[in-house]
């Protein structure tokens, strides 16, 4: 059936005779393809859901895009090469979906959090013209892995980005100084902050799904 460079799981559009949007999920280090698939329920029936798995297993059902490390100093470093080939297969992955699953190529979200977030931010800004709409959960702009495009595709990108204040994993100041990239470049997102720590709470799930709602009619 895929040709896929990840393992993935597909909730397919009720859509019968027309291109249905694509919403394609993006997990964070540790985790899988259920986690932001679980939220499919919630998510309207004309949407094709593709939910992929990173394909670095670390622990017991436990998937990464790239590897993380940790100094003696306690500072974080990644394989940023490695990083970069992720980001590429995201968008490979993509692509193959349209055929598969007959998307409309103009309605195209990407929803990452965490390292996923970090991903599909970077493959927004580096492929604008395959995107429409991204929703970032969590996670930060990393200059290191974007190519950042000089397409026209740039200005019609838009983000939903939200992060919790108490987050420990990703601190909250370093995602919202990411934010730069965005702001030099007068690209369009909406930047939203909970009182929680690593995730999602209920209100921020409602507020991501009432913007996707918005975006994609």
């Amino acid at each position: 059936m895929s040709n896929l460079p990840f393992f993935h799981v597909v909730r397919k559009s009720n859509l019968k005779n027309d291109k249905s949007p694509l919403l394609l999920m993006i997990h964070g280090y540790g985790s899988n393809e259920q986690d932001l698939f679980s939220f499919s329920r919630a998510i309207p029936e004309n949407f094709t859901i593709v939910s992929l798995r990173g394909d670095i297993e670390i622990q017991y059902n436990g998937y990464a895009w790239y590897n993380i490390s940790i100094d003696f100093n306690g500072n974080k470093n990644y394989d940023i090469e490695k990083a970069k080939k992720s980001r590429d297969n995201i968008l490979k992955s993509l692509e193959i979906c349209k055929d598969l699953y007959d998307i409309d190529s103009d309605n195209i979200t990407l929803m990452g959090f965490s390292q996923g977030s970090m991903l599909v931010n970077a493959v927004a800004l580096t492929y604008p013209e395959k995107i429409n709409n991204i929703i970032s959960l969590s996670g930060a702009f990393d200059p290191s892995i974007i190519n950042l495009s000089n397409s026209k595709y740039l200005k019609k990108l838009s983000f939903y980005i939200s992060h919790g204040l108490n987050d420990e994993i990703l601190p909250f100041d370093l995602s919202k100084k990411s934010l730069k990239i965005l702001d030099d470049n007068n690209l369009n997102y909406i930047f939203e902050e909970y009182p929680i720590g690593h995730g999602v709470s209920p209100d921020n799930f409602k507020s991501m799904l009432n913007w996707l709602i918005e975006k994609t009619n």
